[in-house]
């Protein structure tokens, strides 16, 4: 009981607390020994804290990261996007003037884009100079970059006071969860791995200088904000977490002088984004539409279907909708969640309010996105508002109980491996474009895009199954892109060539997709309309310029509809990109 003379361990951590006091002060007269009344669960908490430590945790971190994303490394491309910035952009890769350039334009058409994330697209330039299309540099660039972040992050919970234990257990959740696999395991996800990279440094310096007031600490927060602004629009709320970590979590003057600076500091870093967002070849995203509002509105649910996939991930999906994502996880997780708070009575309140805002602030830009850009809820979007919920957990009767360090460290351990397992075997959908698209049409089959995407991977394997799923994928949006292109693919190769121009139209109406060119040329041939077919092939090599049976096929129609002129020069133009013409159409040319 309290206020008697302790006994015991007691006696002992009373004696050392003096013995310490005594070696560390002058000694004084002698006067009576006053014993503190220090209550039991401070002293056993002390204890376990110096007798538990976990060594290197750093390097166990790391380790973690490389055993879990080890089979990430002999992946293949997705066909989700990786193909085309390393792929169908070879050209601009090999260019490293285009470091530049990247500032300048959108992320997948120069024009015709929302999307502004200059240093993402930087960093598949830097991996093209160092690998060509070596996909495997590509997924270790990946997995490295997780890495960091998972270190960057214990900086940070440290940081936060959140004690070595609970910090090492947080990220370790973070290193290995399998919510997380598409941002580690899908080479454009990347993106968020970047991002929380410099936001995180941003957070640590900002908390530095807000602590030392040293010049380094703040020039090196805003430097890491201004790369957090070009690598993804998300950044636009890393100073708003900031804040919340700085005046909520830490507890310091919101007006106080070095943080008044800092804000200002921030806005200039914002105007930088801003001017240079506005200069670019980009394209409004409409997110400021009354459109956009009622899809904010429609999005709003998916909070549910995350938080469930964080605390319960059982139903992931490489390709995820809302229609197809179920919410009774969501709403399991909810209530543990509160649960684990309530079971806590010492919670701080401040850093539990700290961690739902930031989950929420980092979550927006994925309810914002208007359903006409996509209508998918990607995993990797969780990579920073993961971090919010980490902090909730910090004050959670999750990692505070009755069990001992020791017993909490071997019970961690088991959940990270059940987490580690489930992620191995997410990840594995990731692995190669059939396996992909086949995962993302099961756990998705509401999807157009999936559906469209497999029969495409299926075309040649299993045509009759394809044509089902491109039938399919047309029933559920037969406005989905790309998806009028396929079905007159599909048409031409069941020789319906006059059936695949109406769709083969609308797809080149409404996308500008070049490849309707080269199947409108057939169909121009079918109608014995020769110099459409010829005036479609030109618009076809305009984008494809290599292409063997174009360039052939353009200049037999040159030589059919007697331009010798102009086959001449389409001969000249083959021989310069090293392409063989037969010596007859040369001889028939006079061109020996």
């Amino acid at each position: 009981m309290r206020g008697k003379s302790p006994h015991g361990y007691r006696v002992f951590v009373v004696f050392f607390i003096n013995l310490t006091v005594s070696y560390s002060k002058p000694k004084q007269p002698a006067q009576k020994t006053i014993i503190p009344k220090v209550p039991d669960k401070t002293i056993r908490d002390n204890i376990r804290q110096s007798v538990f430590s976990i060594p290197y945790p750093l390097l166990w971190l790391a380790l973690a990261v490389l055993v879990v994303y080890f089979p990430a490394f002999f992946m293949k491309f997705t066909e989700l996007d990786d193909a085309i910035f390393i792929r169908d952009f070879q050209a601009y890769n090999e260019d490293i003037n285009n470091l530049f350039t990247s500032f300048q334009r959108g992320l997948f058409d120069a024009v015709k884009d929302p999307y502004y994330r200059p240093l993402f697209q930087d960093s598949i330039i830097l991996n093209y100079q160092f690998s060509g299309q070596n996909i495997m540099s590509y997924h270790v660039v990946n997995v490295m970059l997780h890495m960091i972040s998972v270190l960057l992050l214990y900086k940070l919970f440290r940081k936060l006071a959140i004690k070595e234990l609970p910090a090492f257990i947080l990220c370790l959740v973070f290193a290995v969860h399998p919510v997380l696999s598409q941002a580690v395991a899908w080479i454009p996800g990347r993106n968020d791995t970047l991002l929380a990279i410099f936001i995180l440094s941003f957070f640590l310096f900002s908390i530095g200088y807000t602590t030392s007031g040293k010049l380094k600490s703040l020039l090196s927060s805003e430097l890491f904000l201004l790369l957090a602004f070009f690598t993804k629009e998300t950044a636009v709320f890393a100073a708003p977490a900031a804040f919340i970590l700085l005046v909520v979590v830490l507890k310091n003057k919101w007006s106080g002088r070095r943080n008044l600076f800092q804000y200002g500091m921030w806005a200039g870093c914002f105007l930088i984004w801003f001017f240079a967002r506005s200069q670019a070849t980009i394209q409004s995203s409409g997110i400021a539409t009354a459109r956009a509002f009622k899809d904010f509105i429609h999005r709003l649910p998916v909070i549910i279907q995350y938080t469930g996939k964080i605390f319960l991930p059982f139903n992931l999906s490489v390709f995820p909708i809302q229609e197809d994502t179920v919410y009774y996880y969501g709403i399991l997780s909810i209530i543990l969640l509160a649960v684990l708070i309530i079971l806590y009575k010492e919670r701080n309140m401040r850093v539990i309010l700290g961690g739902f805002a930031i989950f929420l602030l980092f979550l927006m830009p994925a309810l914002l996105v208007p359903l006409r850009l996509n209508e998918q809820t990607f995993e990797h979007r969780l990579y920073l508002p993961m971090i919010g919920i980490l902090l909730i957990l910090s004050q959670t009767a999750l990692l505070h109980n009755k069990l001992s360090p020791k017993n909490l460290f071997i019970g961690s351990m088991a959940l990270c491996i059940l987490l580690a397992g489930i992620n191995f075997k997410h990840q594995q959908n990731f692995s190669d474009p059939l396996t992909f698209w086949t995962s993302a049409a099961e756990t998705s089959p509401n999807s157009a895009y999936a559906n469209m995407m497999l029969a495409a991977r299926l075309d040649k394997a299993q045509f009759e199954r394809s044509c089902a799923l491109f039938r399919k994928a047309y029933r559920l949006n037969p406005k989905e892109k790309y998806l009028n292109f396929y079905i007159g693919d599909m048409l031409q190769k069941k020789d319906s060539v006059s059936a695949s121009e109406k769709f083969l139209l609308a797809e080149k109406n409404s996308s500008g997709y070049y490849q309707c060119d080269f199947l409108l040329a057939r169909v121009a041939m079918e109608k014995k309309d020769f110099q459409g077919a010829i005036e479609y092939l030109k618009n076809y090599l305009k984008t494809d310029t290599k292409n063997g049976p174009a360039n052939n096929n353009l200049l037999l129609l040159y030589i059919d509809t007697h331009q010798p002129e102009n086959a001449k020069n389409q001969i000249k133009h083959m021989q310069q990109l090293n392409m063989e013409v037969p010596a007859q159409l040369r001889g028939q040319l006079g061109m020996y």
